[in-house]
């Protein structure tokens, strides 16, 4: 499929200099491999399916050469089953997007939105209400994942606290696998591991799972036990981010 992927966008690519007669559309393969630096060979083996070795900065030099989009840039990098060296590790791009501030402000019921680290960049007054040691005016501490592994309020707050933060810290590893490289990364999960014994136990069994919705139930100081339907989404203009939604039930 990588050769089908490289050969169909080449043929997609105006010549610089067309001229002449060509018995196929696009660039030749001597031209895409001159353009991205790589041996006309090299290029030729990947189009026919073989089994080679790229290095993630050839496939970057190859998708600047095809001038893949965003999109297509990492549809390359999965089929090649390699990270994009161009992947974002500096840290957070910005504060949250106006697509979630956007779609958390219109929610009636409580909404957040999450950065790349778990930190809360966005959320409603319905949010700041159920988690006020979190959200609210109480909260001192913005950091989802370090708020439910060393706030006392959180085993409260949480029904079945140990279960749900391993949960939440399997979703996190899933996140922290993206961003090997990030030392803000590195250097918070450092500091809960000193933090929390039960994030460092947690930390060493690897578990890993893709951020899930379903219901959740939260024990309000006031309200007493609250559950909810809990909706998961990430904005397509900044994917590191999550925007979460709970419902009533």
């Amino acid at each position: 499929m990588l050769g089908e992927f490289v050969r169909a966008h080449r043929e997609k690519l105006t010549p610089e200099q067309p001229g002449g007669r060509r018995r196929t559309p696009g660039l030749r393969r001597e031209e895409l491999a001159e353009r991205a630096g790589i041996s006309s060979t090299w290029c030729a083996w990947i189009e026919q399916g073989r089994q080679v070795q790229a290095s993630p900065q050839a496939l970057a030099r190859l998708a600047n050469a095809l001038e893949l989009t965003r999109a297509e840039r990492a549809y390359l990098f999965e089929l090649a089953d390699r990270r994009d060296p161009e992947d974002s590790d500096d840290g957070p791009l910005e504060d949250a997007p106006a697509s979630l501030i956007a779609a958390v402000s219109s929610v009636p019921h409580p909404a957040y939105a999450l950065d790349r680290y778990w930190n809360a960049c966005s959320w409603n007054s319905a949010a700041a209400a159920l988690f006020p040691h979190w959200l609210g005016e109480e909260g001192t501490e913005r950091n989802a994942i370090r708020f439910v592994f060393t706030h006392p309020i959180a085993r409260q707050n949480l029904i079945d606290w140990q279960a749900r933060t391993r949960s939440m810290l399997a979703e996190f590893r899933a996140d922290f696998s993206h961003s090997l490289r990030d030392p803000v990364f590195k250097e918070l999960v450092e500091t809960l591991r000193q933090e929390s014994p039960l994030f460092d136990t947690a930390w060493q069994e690897h578990s890993v799972m893709e951020r899930g919705g379903g219901e959740r139930s939260f024990r309000h100081p006031e309200r007493g036990i609250l559950n909810f339907r809990q909706f998961n989404y990430r904005p397509t203009d900044r994917p590191d981010c999550k925007l979460v939604l709970l419902f009533p039930l």
